[in-house]
């Protein structure tokens, strides 16, 4: 299944999303500019690019798997939310949780990958008292360990 995305280049000189394998659910961010980060620092990276989702979608920034296990580096706020009525330049927050070493990206680099869902909107409904679940109110670590 495939949904149309309506893509603006703000900047020509760098590539589309893609995907860079079939059946991936992450289409490939790059950043702009160069960007170097230094052990614990962030920075906002820009792509270069803009979308127009459709009603009921919405686009999610995750961090790439590789970047992380292999120089510490992760998205902020992961993953980053792009509404439906957003038009502006798509950016990443960009961290490095490298203690020791700091990391640069070149302008091209692939940063962050960008995943499309479907989304449904809450009507919330308030009420006196919730009906019971299995669960309850347990919370972090309630169903214990074997």
């Amino acid at each position: 299944m495939s949904v149309d995305v309506l893509i603006q280049r703000l900047d020509p000189g760098v590539p589309l999303p893609s995907y860079a394998k079939g059946g991936d659910a992450g289409a490939d961010l790059v950043t702009r500019v160069d960007i170097t980060l230094k052990p614990g620092e962030r920075a906002l990276a820009p792509t270069g690019i803009a979308i127009a989702l459709p009603e009921g979608f919405a686009a999610f920034v995750h961090p790439r798997s590789g970047l992380a296990i292999k120089h510490g580096v992760s998205v902020v706020n992961a993953p980053g939310t792009i509404d439906a009525g957003f038009r502006g330049e798509l950016q990443v927050i960009l961290i490095n949780h490298d203690q020791t070493e700091s990391i640069t990206f070149k302008r091209g680099d692939r940063i962050a990958q960008l995943v499309i869902q479907r989304v449904e909107r809450a009507q919330f409904i308030e009420v006196s008292e919730l009906p019971g679940s299995g669960r309850g109110a347990g919370g972090f670590g309630s169903t214990g360990r074997a």
